[in-house]
């Protein structure tokens, strides 16, 4: 992961650098900036870094005067000693607002859920990349679907999204999967479907599935690094988290 750190208290900055590393010890910070001018600058002679580590008070004033002189289209993470920004920082593409001086705990769990809008992507070129990124972020700040109404006979029900256990799609066909076993075919494809969800909730297991938390019965180690699952109700097929999504599927479990 790219990761920019624009923080104008060396000390601040230091501390940023050891959290990712705590993280990550693959992560180098592309550069440590301090300053809108020096900012400015550096977005207009790079490319977008996956990420910006972002304070708000600058050595020459607000950083929200970058974004009125260049186009930041990466996530951000706001890191800052002031609380009454939180309403600005959310009009641009924030991931998550911390509040000096971070914890751990706290950005591991900001970077956790960085990670899983990520994951939620498919591979793209650069545009594409950032759009859907931003796309995510937008949608992880309104509220999410709280019920679906499917076709029951001649009727039409309302199933609350609590008591659906997954969706699985087949054939250019989706399927809702209440906890009772009930299925309901829907107009929605899956990738169409995580847009509306709530991620705490639900997991994009692979391009066939998506799984409530609660049908999550058993997790048995599986071969080269995965995870095998047991749903239930019963899924009529072989569910099995990737190497690459292990990590995020546990954090997402033990949440």
């Amino acid at each position: 992961m790219e990761v920019l750190i624009i923080e104008d208290e060396e000390p601040a900055a230091e501390r940023l650098v050891g959290l990712l590393k705590q993280y990550d010890a693959g992560i180098s910070p592309l550069a440590i900036l301090s300053s809108v001018k020096a900012a400015v600058s550096w977005f207009a002679d790079h490319r977008q870094p996956d990420l910006v580590l972002l304070d708000i008070h600058l050595s020459d004033g607000l950083c929200f005067d970058i974004f009125k002189q260049v186009e930041v289209r990466c996530p951000i993470i706001f890191c800052t000693a002031y609380d009454q920004y939180v309403l600005d920082a959310f009009q641009v593409h924030s991931i998550d607002y911390l509040l000096k001086p971070v914890q751990y705990p706290k950005l591991e769990k900001s970077l956790q859920k960085m990670e899983a809008i990520r994951s939620q992507m498919r591979p793209a070129g650069n545009d594409a990349h950032f759009n859907e990124i931003i796309q995510i972020i937008k949608t992880s700040q309104q509220s999410y679907k709280s019920r679906f109404m499917v076709k029951a006979g001649n009727r039409i029900k309302a199933i609350k999204s609590s008591e659906i256990a997954y969706f699985n799609s087949r054939n250019k066909i989706t399927l809702l999967v209440t906890k009772e076993g009930q299925r309901f075919p829907l107009d929605y494809t899956l990738d169409e479907l995580m847009a509306m969800l709530d991620p705490v909730q639900f997991f994009h297991v692979n391009r066939n599935l998506i799984i409530h938390i609660d049908s999550v019965k058993e997790v048995h180690p599986y071969f080269k690094g995965r995870l095998k699952l047991v749903l239930v109700p019963e899924y009529d097929e072989e569910t099995v988290i990737s190497s690459q999504k292990t990590p995020l599927f546990k954090a997402w479990l033990d949440q």
